[in-house]
């Protein structure tokens, strides 16, 4: 009998504490008969989601000129380079604030930086009909001043989910919330073509800048920027996050030139930067390739455009989850890092470059969304 109890005790003691704690987790959960099932759903996941809402409106608010501006363009009698410029002018403003969203984060928190660039971007969009009509200066400072909204977006969601996701689970959730991205190009890619038709080319602006809205009202109801600042999270939650996440302390001054000497900091800045030479190119340019190129009509050229958005979301989903899993099986991370980035960016490298070659509408459309398959990092 004492030596089964002490075997107990030695199992017990085994169990690694991030599975004690997430068993006190439930535990807490299954012993509250009385709260309902909403508040009982874990607090960071809300933030997850909410982050994936963020995002899926973002890349619905920046596709919807990749389909409108068809219709605008055959309006006002643009060339292609100033249907380029329009294209374009969104990065403008969209590389002036990630930096300076980072540190904006970092001060004031991601709430109040997530929350101030959906509502940003959305006016932004709402006014580009009215912009559009005034002459194109207007319409170009209209999509910069989009640019600057959706350019803290990606840097304030770090940081938030820096502080309430633990290490374990920080892959899959974002995964979650980079789906959000490829799943809104899905959403605007589907429905644009369809409101364009049945109310002009305007409602597409209309309607998707109203969305932002809805949105930020959740977003200050239910978000808070740290674990710390949120009164109504319960203890075994709180002692979860904390137990499975890094500690650091505030940064006063950034070494900007002990960054900048390290080479793993190159590393990631240029496949960030090869990364979104091709998504942005694929993202702006797809449904005009697929309407100037492969003859496609302005349905037929929305409605292609969604399957390599709907299988690259997918893929994330499971690059993540392949990535959480490795990681929990021991691997390091800088190697699960290294193996997902190869597939991400190899992959698609190949099914690319195979368009050069490719006659066939049916295969262009085929080698896109295969691309887009291997995009697991």
């Amino acid at each position: 009998m004492l030596m089964s109890s002490r075997r107990g005790i030695e199992i017990l003691e085994s169990v690694p504490e991030s599975a004690k704690l997430e068993e006190d987790a439930l535990d807490d959960v299954v012993l509250d008969r009385t709260v309902p099932w909403w508040e009982e759903f874990p607090k960071r996941w809300v933030i997850v989601i909410l982050c994936f809402s963020a995002f899926l409106l973002c890349n619905m608010d920046r596709v919807n000129m990749s389909i409108a501006i068809l219709p605008m363009s055959a309006e006002y009698n643009w060339n292609p380079a100033t249907v380029g410029l329009v294209q374009s002018s969104f990065f403008w403003g969209y590389l002036l604030t990630q930096i300076a969203g980072g540190i904006w984060a970092d001060k004031v928190g991601g709430k109040t930086v997530l929350g101030f660039g959906v509502i940003w971007w959305s006016i932004a969009t709402i006014l580009t009909p009215v912009a559009a009509k005034a002459g194109l200066p207007f319409l170009l400072v209209s999509r910069a001043f989009m640019g600057i909204g959706e350019g803290v977006a990606m840097p304030a969601m770090n940081n938030i989910l820096s502080k309430w996701v633990p290490v374990s689970e920080r892959s899959r959730s974002l995964a979650l919330v980079y789906s959000g991205m490829y799943l809104g190009s899905v959403t605007g890619l589907a429905f644009s073509p369809f409101l364009i038709h049945q109310f002009g080319w305007p409602s597409v602006f209309y309607s998707f800048g109203s969305l932002g809205t809805v949105w930020f009202a959740a977003w200050l109801s239910k978000a808070h920027s740290s674990p710390l600042d949120d009164p109504q999270l319960r203890p075994a939650e709180k002692k979860l996050i904390f137990a499975n996440s890094f500690s650091k302390e505030p940064v006063k001054t950034i070494p900007w030139g002990l960054i900048l000497s390290k080479a793993p900091v190159w590393a990631l800045i240029v496949s960030h930067f090869c990364h979104n030479w091709g998504t942005f190119i694929l993202l702006t340019w797809m449904p005009t390739y697929y309407n100037q190129v492969l003859k496609f009509n302005l349905t037929e050229s929305g409605l292609f455009c969604v399957l390599p958005w709907l299988t690259m979301a997918f893929s994330a989903n499971l690059g993540g989850w392949i990535a959480d899993t490795l990681v929990s099986k021991g691997l390091s991370v800088t190697t699960v890092r290294k193996i997902m980035q190869s597939i991400g960016f190899l992959g698609p490298a190949f099914f690319l470059t195979q368009l050069s070659h490719i006659d066939s509408p049916a295969m262009a459309v085929l080698c896109m969304a295969c691309s887009q398959v291997c995009f697991l990092h």
